[in-house]
């Protein structure tokens, strides 16, 4: 048989699995929740960090004890969208009941102490367990301590010294990221929707066209046809890897569109998306599939049933998880060797790409080369799971 021969098979093979994936209304219903789920909840996350932001340009600050210092309540009130009302009775029971995000308290001897030039203590109760009004805390931290640099400044002056003899040491930042390589790694969780989709995408075909075909025992019937058991896997492997592309494509589309909808400005970041990031993240991510696809049907095909090959697919799904964790804690440097390791050179391609920073065309070369030989042993796998009997026959 000639190896057009059975290319032509394999791809018959690809569209009687495709065709018979899409008829299971199901499967279609639950592949297209779980690629929408991903982006929704990306912006959705974006765009509440955005509202954080924006909520703490415009405080409220409860303070008790108003009468103990009204030249600073008057420069509180005179500041962009400073808002001061009367302090609860109980400032800290407000705070843990959520009624206030943070109450300033006066004491009585602040008067006191500020004219003898001590230190005047003034005391925020706040709650650091809620992450939802950290910013607004940490803005009215901030004014006080303006107000605290700025009187400091004004005794200095007031006794003839210069402010900047206070100031021994200045320290200067040179910031060499740009605004997009900033922005690229508050949405490092778009790299790891992408790479889940490329699991969650083939694992319906996967499963269903090797365990599910060995529990319904039409896999035996299969292979009685005249048709090289490569043919079949890697006809089985392209079909699944066709889903996995589509899923790829579709997150991504959506991450895409999600993006014009993030008001990124307003968390002092510029970011750009356009066609070429988007065809760099398609360079980088599509050759996985096949990797996906042929390892999904490779451990697929071991199990006597779909519902175990489901459980085998929970455990595989943790490997794009546990490359997007490990990015998340630890700074992933882009090291020539990480281009050869499937998944991992995706992540790294992937955030470069949405960072502004395209890697050498060869980067995208050794990552795909390395998903087609990795995609090969997975397949080589499947042929040789399909010759067994104990594979074929078994239940």
């Amino acid at each position: 048989m000639t190896t057009r021969t059975a290319w032509r098979q394999a791809l018959v093979v690809l569209v009687k699995e495709f065709v018979d994936s899409c008829r299971d209304r199901r499967a279609l219903v639950s592949l297209v929740l779980t690629v929408l789920i991903g982006p929704v909840i990306t912006g959705f996350m974006m765009n509440r960090m955005a509202d954080r932001q924006r909520a703490a340009e415009e405080v409220r600050i409860p303070v008790a004890g108003v009468q103990y210092a009204p030249a600073l309540v008057e420069w509180l009130r005179q500041q962009s969208g400073v808002e001061v009302v009367a302090a609860p009775d109980n400032p800290e029971q407000a705070v843990r009941d959520q009624d206030e995000y943070v109450v300033a308290i006066i004491p009585k001897d602040f008067a006191e102490r500020f004219r003898a030039s001590k230190p005047a203590t003034v005391k925020l109760v706040a709650d650091s367990a809620r992450a939802d009004t950290f910013p607004q805390v940490n803005r009215v931290r901030r004014l006080f301590e303006q107000y605290g640099a700025q009187i400091g400044s004004l005794r200095l002056v007031g006794r003839g010294v210069s402010p900047a003899v206070a100031t021994p040491l200045q320290v200067q930042e040179v910031e060499v990221s740009t605004t997009q390589q900033r922005a690229a790694r508050l949405l490092a969780v778009i790299p790891l929707m992408i790479l889940l989709s490329a699991f969650t995408g083939a694992m319906q075909i996967a499963t269903d066209a090797t365990a599910g075909e060995r529990e319904r025992g039409s896999l035996e019937a299969l292979l009685v046809n005249p048709v090289p058991r490569s043919a079949l896997a890697i006809g089985k492997c392209l079909a699944a890897a066709a889903a996995a592309m589509i899923a790829v494509t579709v997150t991504a589309s959506l991450c895409a569109a999600l993006l014009r909808f993030i008001p990124m400005q307003e968390m002092g970041m510029r970011f750009r998306f356009g066609v070429p990031h988007f065809a760099g993240m398609m360079a980088a991510v599509l050759p996985m599939c096949l990797v996906t696809a042929a390892m999904q049907s490779a451990v697929a095909t071991l199990a006597r049933s779909f519902k175990e090959a489901q459980s085998y697919m929970g455990i595989l799904i943790l490997a794009p998880m546990l490359v997007g964790v490990l990015g998340t804690l630890y700074p992933i440097d882009n090291q020539p060797w990480m281009y050869g390791v499937p998944m991992l050179g995706q992540y790294v391609l992937l955030t470069n790409v949405l960072g502004g920073r395209a890697p050498a065309v060869l980067a995208f070369v050794a990552a795909a080369l390395s998903c087609v030989i990795v995609a090969a042993f997975f397949i080589r796998l499947t042929v040789a799971l399909f010759r067994d009997e104990r594979i074929v026959f078994g239940r």
